[in-house]
């Protein structure tokens, strides 16, 4: 299933400063409003019969981008400075904080030509950005830096610079009012998934509980509708079935994805967490897993046992990379090797996650005691190999904060004879990061994803969301 696309908007400051060239500015703001919108991102930005050239400059100037950024909130995740020239440092800051968006803000500087060196040519950004930065630090508004202190607005750096800034604002907005589904509570030997509902609260996410009798007597009530048709239909293809699956395997399954989907629907929640064992196997008849999986498909991730931060951990990621998000335990050593470990679950991972064949079936571990009729749903796979990103946040009471660990490695191609979803996973300087996760209380679950936004994710919960982050960079943390 296609996923749904990630809006992104930016509100555009283009400044300069009286005796510089206004030439200089008028160009670099036709050239980003021409690049941004190349990119495929809707800009707001003050008309040049607004302002002179459409640049910020004065305190009135100021004031119309102000209410012109106000007027059109909805539709800007960030605001991106661009510095032509040397810019109005307090024409820039003023405009951020009269609008009052609260938003991540990207600054950019043009680079001088060294043979355009003269007083029509020359442009002191390189200095004018160090006294923008300097303002924006002083009223407390916090901003992302380009990978240059200065670079060509036509350059590769500053589009992947684009690029990565987009995916940040898309995780800062997509978390803030963020609703997460908890549909029953935790099981009771797994005291690791605690955490605090007011410290997400503070963050702006907010936990939407729901006991899990309610779902499992919503899905007993539906009948074989449409909707409960075309869900098993889709279980069908969605990958292999084992050779023991009934038809009534299927509809029960059916009945739960549907229920589940609609719920989260109408109770406006992006994503969720579910009690999944051992109560919806014993009360209902089948795994929640299958169920997860296919919600996870379409945008909207869903933890294990109850691990609301998994939840968000998983959304996150969602949100950077556009691709849906595995979850896994940190579960097996490999052999000697100190980079490699074994990542399992029943599993729930979705299927893109996956990126190869798979099998659904029962359950293996909880089938052996529940019964194989009762289990039905889990995906069966070792995940295909590529480049994958790792994290987890989980809340810390005794300081009072939202935490977050977040790196990146690979899924690798090694045979494995194990059940479950399996993923044979590289990440540099493993035992650093292991030594990480005990010493500092996380959970042994861990979400996954396929390619590399651990620096956007650091950036986006660490920098604008308030969350203490540990970003692990492999080789650099080897013990």
């Amino acid at each position: 299933m296609k996923m749904k696309r990630l809006h992104t908007g930016f509100g555009v400051i283009v400044s300069t400063r009286g005796f510089f060239n206004p030439e200089l500015a008028h160009e670099g703001r036709v050239e980003i409003l021409e690049k941004l919108k190349s990119m495929g991102y809707d800009t707001v930005c003050l008309d040049e019969s607004d302002t002179r050239y459409g640049l910020v400059e004065t305190m009135d100037d100021a004031g119309k981008c102000a209410d012109l950024f106000k007027e059109n909130a909805d539709r800007i995740q960030g605001i991106i400075v661009c510095l032509p020239n040397f810019g109005d440092e307090v024409g820039v800051v003023s405009a951020i904080d009269k609008a009052g968006l609260n938003v991540p803000v990207l600054v950019q500087a043009c680079d001088d030509e060294k043979d355009k060196m003269d007083i029509a040519g020359r442009r002191d950004a390189f200095c004018g950005k160090i006294s923008v930065c300097s303002n924006l630090n002083q009223y407390g508004i916090k901003f992302t830096n380009t990978t240059f202190h200065t670079c060509a607005i036509d350059s590769d750096i500053f589009t992947e610079d684009i690029r990565d800034f987009a995916k940040v604002c898309r995780i800062t907005a997509g978390l803030k009012g963020l609703r997460v589904a908890q549909m029953g509570t935790r099981p009771a030997a797994f005291q690791t998934v605690r955490y605090s509902e007011k410290l997400l609260q503070k963050m702006g996410i907010q936990v939407v509980p729901v006991d899990m009798s309610e779902i499992i007597f919503a899905a007993k009530r539906l009948e074989m509708t449409e909707e409960v048709a075309e869900a098993a239909a889709r279980i069908k293809s969605y990958g292999r079935l084992e050779d023991s699956v009934e038809e009534e395997h299927i509809v029960k399954q059916a009945k739960l994805y549907v229920t589940v989907k609609n719920w989260m629907k109408e109770n406006d929640c992006q994503t969720g967490t579910i009690q999944c064992w051992d109560s919806l196997q014993i009360n209902y008849g089948c795994a929640a897993c299958l169920t997860m999986s296919m919600l996870g498909e379409e945008g909207m991730p869903m933890a294990c046992e109850a691990d609301v931060t998994g939840a968000v951990t998983m959304y996150a990621m969602y949100l950077a990379s556009g691709s849906p998000s595995g979850y896994l335990d940190w579960n097996n050593s490999f052999g000697e090797d100190r980079d490699m470990c074994i990542g399992i679950h029943c599993s729930n991972f979705p299927k893109s996650f996956i990126s190869g064949p798979f099998e659904i079936g029962s359950l293996d571990i909880l089938g052996n005691s529940l019964g194989k009729e009762n289990c039905f749903g889990a995906c069966k796979a070792v995940i295909a190999p590529g480049t994958m990103t790792y994290g987890k946040i989980s809340t810390d009471e005794e300081k009072g904060k939202v935490k977050m660990y977040v790196g990146e490695g690979s899924f690798v191609e090694e045979e494995i004879d194990t059940p479950g979803g399996v993923a044979v996973c590289k990440v540099p300087g493993l035992q650093a990061l292991m030594d990480h996760i005990c010493s500092s209380g996380f959970e042994h679950h861990v979400a996954m994803n396929r390619g590399n936004s651990a620096k956007v994710l650091a950036e986006a919960l660490g920098k604008y969301m308030g969350a203490e982050v540990y970003y692990h960079k492999g080789e650099e943390a080897r013990k």
